[in-house]
C-alpha cells in the first residue's frame, strides 16, 4: 500500500466560514505559545522543552482556555507536533528558528488520525464531515481512492482546500522503453530518443500583467505596522489581483509538469537523469555587471520548476513498477560523448554537440544520451523493476509515527521505575 494525497476544494457556507477562520486563529495563538514557551524556557532556566512536555500540558491548557475544546485533541497535538518538527528542522541545519506566525502566515491545521473528520467519498466530490462543524462540500477528483488517513485544512489564496492522505493501491501503465533526461532552460526536457520539450515559460508570459498590477498596488497606501499604518481597501484589492496572477502561473506549471511526467512515464520503464542541485544553482545574484543575467537565469531554472518535475517523474514511475536511476555529476553528461566516451569542456554558448569521432547531435540530446548509457552500462535493466532510486536517505526530523515509537520504547522503563 502507498500513501497518496488529494487535495479538494471547499464550499463551507458564511457560517462555517466564519468558524474555519476562528479555529485558523486559535491553533496559530496555540504554535506561538509553544514557540514562546521553549524559547523563554531555554534562556531563562537553561532548560529544553520536549513535543511529550509541551502535550501533556494541552488538558490544563483547555481548561483555562475552554474554546480550545472544540478543536479537538489530536488536532492540536498536530500543531504542537508541527512546532517540535520546526525546532527539529533548526537544530539539523535544516531551516532557520522558528518565528510567531501571524494570521496571513498560518494557512491551516491537521488532524493526523480519524478521529474529529470523515470524508464519506468515493474520492470524486463529496463532503467533508468535521466535528463540531457539519458537513462542508467538497469538489475534487482522486486518481486512486483508498483508505483515508489524515487531513489538513488550508487556507490559500481567498479559499478553503481539504488536503487529504489516502493508503490506496495506484496502478499506472508503462512501457517496456527506457530513456534518459536532460534538463535545463534553452529546452525544458531533452530525451535520448531526440524529442525535445520547450520550456512553456508560463511566467514570463503572465510578467507584463503582474508587473502592471504590482506597480498599481505600489501606488495604493500599504500596511506598516510600526508606524501603526493600516492597509487600505483599495490596496487589498490590488493585493489579491497580484495574487491571482501568480496562483495561475503556479497552477499552470503543476498541470504542465505533471502531463509532461505522465507523457514520459507511459512510455519508458527506465528513466536517467542526472542529480542537480537546483538550490545550489540558482543563489541570489549579486551586485556586479552580470546582476540581471544572473536574474533571468534564475528565473527560467525556477519556471521550469526541475525539482518538482523530476520527483513527479520518480513517484509516478515508482507507481508503474519502473526503474529511476540517478546519474553522478562525476560522469559530466554535457562534456561526454555518447558515442566514443570522449570528454570535451563546452561553453555554454555551445549548443551542438560535435566530437572528432563524427557524432553531431543537440547538446542536450547528446548529454540525456549520456545518461542513458551510464544507467545501463551500471547493470539497471526493466528485470529491477519496482527497486527504489538511487537517492539519499532523506534527513528524518520526527513525525507522529516516530514519536509514537519513542513511547513505546519509553514504556517499559517507566514501568520498572514504579516497581
Amino acid at each position: 500500500m502507498l500513501t497518496r494525497r488529494v487535495t479538494f476544494r471547499l464550499y463551507p457556507n458564511p457560517q462555517q466560514e466564519q468558524k474555519l477562520h476562528y479555529w485558523r486563529k486559535l491553533h496559530k495563538l496555540l504554535y506561538n505559545a509553544c514557540v514562546h514557551q521553549r524559547t523563554t524556557d531555554y534562556r531563562r532556566f537553561g532548560k529544553s522543552v520536549s513535543y511529550y512536555n509541551q502535550q501533556n500540558l494541552l488538558p490544563a491548557f483547555k481548561q483555562d482556555w475552554p474554546e480550545y475544546k472544540e478543536l479537538g485533541s489530536h488536532a492540536l497535538q498536530a500543531t504542537v507536533k508541527r512546532v517540535d518538527f520546526a525546532f527539529s528542522r533548526f537544530f539539523k541545519g535544516l531551516g532557520k528558528y522558528p518565528k510567531f506566525k501571524s494570521s496571513r502566515e498560518y494557512r491551516g491545521w491537521t488532524y493526523p488520525d480519524n478521529a474529529g473528520w470523515k470524508a464519506p467519498t468515493t474520492g470524486d466530490n463529496g463532503y467533508l464531515e468535521l466535528s463540531n462543524l457539519g458537513s462542508v462540500q467538497m469538489r475534487g477528483k482522486a486518481r486512486t481512492w483508498g483508505t483515508p488517513t489524515t487531513c489538513t485544512i488550508v487556507w490559500k489564496g481567498g479559499k478553503w482546500y481539504a488536503s487529504i492522505t489516502v493508503n490506496c493501491q495506484p496502478v499506472r501503465e508503462t512501457d517496456t522503453g527506457a530513456v534518459g533526461l536532460d534538463f535545463g532552460t534553452y529546452h525544458a526536457v531533452a530525451m535520448s530518443d531526440g524529442k525535445i520539450i520547450d520550456n512553456p515559460k508560463f511566467l514570463a508570459k503572465t510578467a507584463d500583467k503582474v508587473k502592471r498590477a504590482s506597480r498599481q498596488k505600489r501606488r495604493k497606501r500599504a500596511p506598516n505596522r510600526k508606524k501603526g499604518i493600516k492597509a487600505s481597501k483599495r490596496w487589498g484589492k490590488a493585493q489579491k489581483k497580484v495574487s491571482k496572477l501568480q496562483s495561475k502561473v503556479a497552477r499552470q506549471r503543476e498541470d504542465w509538469q505533471h502531463k509532461v511526467a505522465t507523457e514520459i512515464v507511459s512510455r519508458n520503464s527506465l528513466v536517467a537523469t542526472e542529480k542537480l542541485n537546483v538550490k545550489g544553482m540558482t543563489p541570489k545574484a549579486k551586485k556586479g555587471k552580470r546582476k540581471r543575467q544572473k536574474t533571468g537565469l534564475n528565473r527560467n531554472l525556477l519556471d521550469v520548476g526541475i525539482g518538482s518535475l523530476t520527483s513527479l517523474i520518480q513517484y509516478k514511475l515508482g507507481e508503474a513498477g519502473g526503474v529511476f536511476v540517478y546519474v553522478p555529476l562525476s560522469v559530466a553528461p554535457s562534456q561526454t560523448c555518447p558515442d566514443c566516451g570522449a570528454k570535451k569542456k563546452k561553453e555554454l554558448f555551445e549548443r551542438v554537440h560535435r566530437c572528432d569521432c563524427g557524432c553531431v547531435l543537440d547538446r542536450d540530446v547528446a548529454a540525456a544520451k549520456v545518461m542513458l548509457n551510464y544507467a545501463r552500462g551500471s547493470g539497471t535493466c526493466l528485470l529491477n523493476r519496482g527497486a527504489e532510486a538511487s537517492t539519499s536517505v532523506p534527513v528524518n526530523c520526527g513525525g507522529f509515527k516516530q514519536a509514537a515509537a519513542m513511547k513505546r520504547q519509553k514504556l517499559p522503563s517507566q514501568q520498572r521505575g514504579r516497581e
